[in-house]
């Protein structure tokens, strides 16, 4: 009966322990390295999701506080980092500042990326502005030859007179100092004048991505109006004329 006993021994002892009293069962063994590779899965995620994260941060930043649109090329080189991740980041960016708890947005305009004000709240904003300091207008001859300039460029001086009706050598002058026009080469005609177009500096005062985002000339119109007449004040309401008094007709002179 003893011999039996220490026959069956080792071999249960071997059955339950798996090779001794300190050894680790094999489905313990599997189960710990699965939640390893597991928690290491998490942790490299979760420094990729940082990383980006901050990341995305300095993108806002540095958009925020250019004044001239950055294009995607220009971030990219800057922050040596690569376009596509540069990318990705800025469409994160536009999409979240497109929500509706945001006053401004993050697009693109004249080829970069650029935070403006929400159109929705242009008015309000331009009110604002306005009790701030004087708006930095121009005359209505001025934007006249603009939208001619912006929607049959390039076009030379003659054009724009022909179809303005009048001479406007001085607003070119004033649109080339503000840069809102440059020239554009010569016209291949007699006296070779000069073609101009508009320029970056048009795209960034407009709002508009390129020039195919030009409004319609309706659009143009309201636009027009409201940088002419926007401050100007209401006309007072001519005076009524006063009724003149009715005389009595004169009695005939006597004859006799």
């Amino acid at each position: 009966m003893e011999e039996m006993l220490d026959t069956e021994t080792p071999e249960a002892e071997g059955a339950s322990g798996g090779g001794g009293e300190g050894a680790i069962p094999e489905a313990e063994t599997v189960e710990s390295v699965a939640t390893g590779e597991l928690f290491a899965g998490v942790e490299a995620a979760s420094a990729v999701s940082s990383e980006d994260s901050q990341l995305k941060a300095l993108l806002e930043a540095v958009v925020y506080i250019t004044e001239e649109p950055l294009s995607l090329a220009q971030i990219a080189t800057a922050l040596n980092q690569p376009r596509e991740r540069v990318q990705t980041l800025l469409d994160e960016l536009v999409a979240e500042y497109d929500k509706p708890e945001h006053g401004v947005t993050m697009r693109e305009v004249a080829g970069g990326y650029k935070m403006t004000t929400k159109p929705e709240h242009h008015e309000t904003v331009r009110s604002f502005v306005r009790s701030l300091k004087p708006p930095l207008k121009l005359s209505l001859p001025a934007l006249e030859t603009l939208a001619v300039i912006a929607y049959k460029q390039p076009v030379t001086a003659p054009e724009i007179m022909e179809i303005r009706g009048v001479q406007g050598a001085g607003v070119l002058k004033t649109l080339l100092d503000r840069r809102l026009i440059a020239a554009a080469g010569r016209k291949n005609v007699i006296g070779k004048p000069i073609l101009y177009k508009t320029t970056k500096d048009f795209l960034v005062q407009f709002g508009l991505k390129d020039l195919t985002e030009l409004p319609s000339l309706k659009e143009f119109e309201e636009i027009r109006r409201m940088a002419i007449d926007g401050d100007a004040p209401e006309p007072a309401p001519e005076p009524t004329p006063e009724a003149a008094p009715v005389s009595e007709p004169e009695p005939p002179a006597d004859e006799s």
